[in-house]
């Protein structure tokens, strides 16, 4: 960056001001909040997160520094929850990912069902898909109990997610059913849950790292005669010295 684009000391020192007004909001909002999902909460937490962006890229274009703390931004999350105090009404809206890993155990226990259908006819032969039997699984058990009984369809979980959102009133019966996943408010999200692989891939990270400096810290701690003994215990190969 130029010498002319970067930003001068008073507006770094505005920004660390600025940080400082949105410290005092949040600690007053929390201390006044209503409730674990209180909106006030919410807006002063997003405040104080772009207050703290704000400051910090100032500080690093101005002094090419960084601060010690990150807060997650607002578009790390839902925004700001607007929907009613009180919702008489509750949309749940669930996705769950799977991947068909076992084709011919997918359609055997779809044909067991088959089977059982008194209904179906003797030419009948959906199960023979990996489509119809989806279809058939899908039909005849609940999605709990096919997220409990994966492996047993062949299945493997990938990410899931669930979000709780608020409405006013009930919707009236197939008022959605053409586009059920359309008109969702972010604002009115109440709470979800995420369920995802790549959590656990940043816990084994951290747990990875964590082992690295226990380890590290157990050799900067030993005793230098120790590693000696420990290495004269070790068979070495005797070196072929050339002599001159």
């Amino acid at each position: 960056m130029s010498d002319a684009a970067q930003p001068t000391a008073a507006e770094v020192r505005a920004a660390a001001e600025a940080v400082k007004t949105a410290l005092d909001r949040h600690l007053a909002a929390v201390e006044r909040r209503s409730g674990e999902d209180d909106p006030a909460v919410y807006e002063a937490f997003n405040e104080l997160a772009a207050a703290a962006e704000a400051y910090d890229e100032l500080l690093y274009d101005r002094y090419d520094e960084v601060t010690p703390f990150e807060i997650p931004g607002a578009d790390d999350s839902l925004p700001p929850y607007t929907g009613p105090e009180e919702p008489n009404a509750l949309s749940v809206l669930i996705r769950r990912d799977y991947a068909v890993v076992e084709p011919q155990r997918l359609m055997a226990q779809a044909r067991r069902v088959e089977a059982a259908d008194d209904e179906a006819g003797p030419d009948t032969d959906v199960s023979g898909t990996v489509h119809g039997a989806l279809g058939i699984l899908f039909g005849e058990f609940e999605p709990d109990e096919i997220a409990s009984r994966h492996k047993e369809f062949g299945l493997e979980e990938a990410d899931s997610t669930l979000w709780v959102t608020a409405a006013d009133e009930p919707a009236d019966p197939g008022e959605w059913l053409e586009a059920p996943f359309e008109q969702v408010d972010p604002q009115r999200v109440v709470c979800r849950f995420d369920v995802s692989a790549v959590f656990d891939d940043e816990l084994d990270d951290e747990e990875d790292d964590v082992e690295d400096v226990e380890d590290l810290e157990d050799d900067l701690d030993a005793d230098p005669d120790e590693i000696l003994d420990e290495d004269e215990d070790e068979d070495l190969e005797p070196l072929d010295v050339e002599r001159r």
